[in-house]
């Protein structure tokens, strides 16, 4: 397997996926703006999309990966066995889970936007289209099941492929909501729904040629899958810590006005960087390092490592930058129309901006984690995580009074780079980390042509300041002609010093 092409190809569906999410969402930003339907909406979809990144995004694999692999290479019925048993038990879950939320959903919408209590037509508007929403739970994380067994089989495409149907359902329910006269944000809540059945049948169709799924429940349960479940619920807060951290944010973020849509404006542009440089190469390289983790090839695990956090490094630090430097450029050339005024080009930007520090610790804990995962062990990086949480509300609620909801992206991006540096030292300190001299002369490499990047980025967007404004109707056109030509300077420059080269990347 090559790390790079690998990558490559879940990035660029990832990117498309993304592309049209941007297009949903600049769509929600003309129609609802940060009005109380789309704080209500948002926080409807927060919950069920914060379980789709949690399940869809690594953290189901991290868990599930290492277990089927080790069974598979014992012998494919093992395997398939195994897949079965798992199967049956996280559906049984899930149903389980969705029917209690259903009954109990004015005490959820409580729980994770209180500041909505206060407001009894928000509060009632996003306790009914989380009723609509909430099922799209069970289907993207059975979805995130056979994506696992794809990406077991190094096959990563169709995975990557399929939340491009989410986006493609939302964008076609504001259409008909819009010349319909339907209620907007009521037909993206049904629309949720509607593209976790399609996508759940999307990814079973291409699963078929590695799996074929049998439902069987046994109430007594195999030693193999009780040890996947006790890894599965540290995987999830452990792998899902940038996420949850998110949605702590929303929770603090609904106790002020507009605040839940800037947050999620803001999460929404810097997520396309953290899915290209956190999780691809995450869920591009974890079924590699559990297949040499059990096969005890500690060359061969050296190598993905440094790839892997090379190959991170190489996506995450010009992304840093670049959301730093022009944030407010993003998001008023992507959002900046209709009912998204320029009030809330500056309130997102800010939260963008702040963002933006964090890019490269979301993107490193993804990687570093793995490092844990492909052993087994999810426990050590659940204990961290859990600090790292710890760490990020006691910052928000301290500091929320003085700074308001901008204290949320700052106070996810200092405890994430503590988080990092945690997960360093406890690697270190077990042995679980191979570095690689060629790997700090790399790095290097990516910093100078990110300097590069950088100093071309700051005079194309000060010499066409006119073209970026609020005002300007084809703002967007120059953003992206500006982003696509310093990001090619920035490629060609990191192939020039020999950062791009496939066979580099190669695993074995």
């Amino acid at each position: 397997m090559n790390l790079l092409f690998s990558t490559s190809i879940f990035s660029f569906f990832t990117i498309i996926s993304r592309i049209l999410g941007y297009l949903r969402d600049i769509l929600i930003a003309i129609f609802l703006g940060a009005s109380i339907f789309a704080d209500a909406f948002f926080v409807a979809f927060r919950l069920p999309n914060t379980f789709r990144r949690l399940f869809a995004e690594g953290t189901f694999n991290a868990a599930f990966i290492p277990s089927y692999t080790s069974e598979k290479v014992k012998s494919k019925k093992k395997g398939k066995i195994f897949a079965d048993e798992v199967l049956s038990y996280i559906t049984f879950i899930l149903l389980l889970i969705v029917t209690i939320a259903e009954i109990f959903t004015p005490y959820l919408v409580h729980l994770i936007a209180p500041g909505f209590v206060s407001d009894d037509l928000k509060f009632n508007l996003a306790v009914e289209l989380t009723r609509i929403t909430f099922p799209f739970l069970l289907f993207v994380s059975l979805s995130s099941f056979f994506s696992g067994i794809l990406n077991s089989n190094n096959k990563f495409a169709a995975a990557a492929a399929a939340p491009i149907i989410l986006n493609l359902i939302l964008i076609m329910g504001i259409l008909i909501a819009y010349f319909q006269n339907f209620n907007i944000a009521k037909q993206l809540s049904y629309g949720v729904t509607l593209a976790g059945i399609i996508q759940l049948i999307f990814l079973i169709f291409f699963t078929l040629n590695f799996y074929k799924p049998n439902f069987k429940l046994n109430f007594k349960i195999s030693s193999k899958v009780k040890f996947f479940f006790k890894k599965l619920l540290p995987s999830i807060f452990s792998s899902g810590v940038t996420q949850i951290n998110i949605l702590v944010g929303t929770i603090i973020a609904s106790f002020q006005s507009g605040a839940v849509s800037y947050l999620y404006y803001a999460d929404r542009i810097y997520q396309i960087n953290l899915a290209i440089a956190g999780i691809a190469v995450g869920t591009v390289s974890l079924p590699a390092l559990s297949k040499a983790f059990k096969l005890k090839d500690f060359l061969k695990v050296s190598n993905i490592q440094n790839k892997s956090i090379q190959l991170s490094l190489l996506l995450s630090i010009p992304a840093s930058l670049g959301l730093i430097i022009a944030s407010e450029e993003i998001v008023n050339g992507l959002f900046g129309y209709g009912s998204f005024t320029f009030k809330d080009v500056e309130m997102t930007s800010d939260a963008l901006m702040f963002f933006g520090y964090g890019i490269i610790a979301f993107a490193l804990i993804k990687i570093f984690s793995n490092f844990f995962f492909a052993r087994d062990n999810t426990k050590t990086p659940f204990y961290i995580s859990s600090f790292v949480v710890f760490l990020n509300v006691l910052i928000s609620v301290s500091f929320f009074d003085q700074f308001g909801f901008l204290i949320i992206p700052i106070a996810t991006s200092i405890s994430t780079w503590i988080g990092v540096l945690i997960f360093l030292y406890v690697l270190k300190k077990r042995n679980y980390l191979f570095l690689q001299n060629k790997l700090f002369k790399n790095i290097m490499k990516i910093i100078f042509s990110s300097a590069i990047m950088t100093i071309l980025l700051v005079i194309t967007l000060e010499k066409y300041s006119s073209y970026l404004n609020y005002t300007y109707t084809y703002k967007s056109i120059y953003l992206l002609i500006i982003v696509g030509f310093t990001g090619i300077v920035y490629l060609i420059s990191c192939y020039l010093l020999g950062l791009l080269k496939i066979k580099n990347y190669r695993t074995n």
